[in-house]
């Protein structure tokens, strides 16, 4: 029997690109055949995924709109200038072959139009957890209460909507169009109520009432599929060159005993809060692999200079890298803790691993992200006043060697069986899928 075919198509940014291609990887495996659409911007590499056929469209990005710096300012721009495109190539893979949905990113809204035009079905992946996509939906309410006008004292106020975000846990977008911001969030919301499906990289027993929520507010199938990354073999999906060396150093380490340092691909601080972590890291005395990538530090090209005599106290029991092979790094037996910017890949990597952490929220869904992890699972620390060299020597001890970051230890340990557990036979995530593809092939 010929496999029915699904089409992809990723939004390219790395915590996008990735679970996307997670799922195309799981699906392929329940008998699918797949092809990616994707743009030239930060296009994967198909030698990565010999098993799918990959097909580029032109997002006609300048170079200055090529950029991650207004974030909004980017996705209003890519659902613009791909949508001719993308209806080329869509209309002639489907009279190629039988195609049995459209699969995109909840961002490509511009899509939902394409596909009823083809009377082709369409599923939406949302790729952070459904805590956070109910905050993007209270956004308009949160706005007309004021909430988003919140400053000083008032920040730390519960938002009593959604326990147990504070005002300052709103998800915000930084953008110097703040229309296109409003635009953008209503459009996807929209067309996400036009779907026939919504599918998330998460699991019933980590968010079971937030999920309870997006049905309630959507009616459209939900699927809880996640996490990913444990069904699939290690991805290779990374948008930047990876350093390996730091796989030798992690193994010359004692179990447990090094702190990993990522912010991400897009997260950006100043310089003053580099010299802070830089000098919380070196007073902390504990083992630490830090990746600081070019672009980290705002307005500096290529990778930023440590501070004066910083390398000279660290030599011998750290490493800096500019991009590490997370995953990996995360499943090592020296790695003990991740001090992280609560990217939703991030943190499911993290909770796969038994890996408590700390929090450093910049943007998005990030802040809703931390709370969870601090105040929910209880399962990291973040530092709520800014970020103090003393504050950052003392959270990194608290969680590396204290009795505190032992007992976060054991309540993530306890996450990460049940992450193992729902993929199994007859498990949540496990029959969610069964679920998903019943539904595709009813189409």
């Amino acid at each position: 029997m010929d496999r029915r075919r699904l089409v992809f198509f990723p939004l390219p940014l790395q915590g996008h690109q990735t679970p996307m291609l997670q799922l195309a990887s799981i699906l392929y495996s329940k008998g699918f055949s797949i092809s990616i659409i994707h743009t030239n911007f930060n296009s994967p590499n198909p030698a990565n995924y010999p098993d799918f056929t990959f097909h580029c469209i032109p997002d006609n990005l300048s170079e200055s709109e090529a950029s991650t710096e207004d974030l909004t300012l980017l996705l209003h721009n890519l659902n613009t200038n791909c949508v001719a495109t993308f209806e080329a190539i869509l209309s002639q893979l489907m009279s190629k072959f039988d195609v049995a949905c459209l699969i995109t990113d909840i961002i490509w809204y511009f899509t939902q139009a394409v596909a009823d035009s083809f009377d082709l079905p369409r599923i939406v992946l949302r790729t952070n957890n459904p805590s956070s996509f109910m905050a993007f939906t209270y956004l308009p309410l949160f706005r007309e209460k004021g909430y988003l006008s919140a400053q000083g004292t008032q920040l730390e106020e519960p938002v009593q909507e959604l326990p147990p975000l504070k005002k300052k846990d709103i998800p915000r977008i930084y953008t110097r169009f703040p229309e296109l911001n409003d635009e953008v969030t209503h459009k996807l919301m929209e067309t996400t109520k036009a779907a026939r499906g919504l599918v998330f990289n998460s699991f019933e027993e980590l968010e079971g009432s937030s999920f309870t929520l997006v049905r309630q507010h959507f009616q459209i199938p939900v699927f809880a599929i996640g996490p990913f990354q444990k069904q699939v073999k290690a991805s290779f999906s990374s948008l930047l060159v990876e350093d390996r060396s730091c796989i030798p150093w992690l193994s010359a380490q004692p179990p447990k005993s090094v702190l990993y340092v990522s912010f991400g691909s897009i997260a950006a601080i100043d310089e003053t809060q580099f010299h802070e972590i830089a000098w919380g890291l070196a007073h902390s005395k504990q083992p630490f692999l830090w990746v600081i990538r070019p672009g980290l530090v705002r307005g500096l090209n290529g990778r930023a200079p440590l501070p004066n005599g910083f390398l000279e106290i660290v030599m011998g029991w750290s490493r800096i890298v500019g991009w590490a092979p997370q995953e990996e790094v995360l499943a090592h037996p020296a790695v003990g803790g991740f001090w992280t910017h609560c990217g939703w890949n991030s943190i499911l990597e993290s909770i796969c691993q038994g890996v408590p952490m700390i929090c450093l929220p910049f943007f998005g869904d990030q802040m809703n992200n931390a709370r969870y992890v601090t105040d929910v699972w209880r399962v990291g620390l973040r530092f709520e006043k800014g970020l103090k060299r003393e504050d950052i020597e003392k959270g990194v001890r608290s969680l590396m060697v204290l009795k505190e970051g032992k007992e976060m230890t054991q309540r993530v340990v306890v996450l990460q069986e049940k992450a193992s557990l729902c993929i199994e036979k007859g498990g949540s995530s496990y029959q969610s899928l069964e679920s998903l593809v019943a539904h595709i092939l009813s189409f």
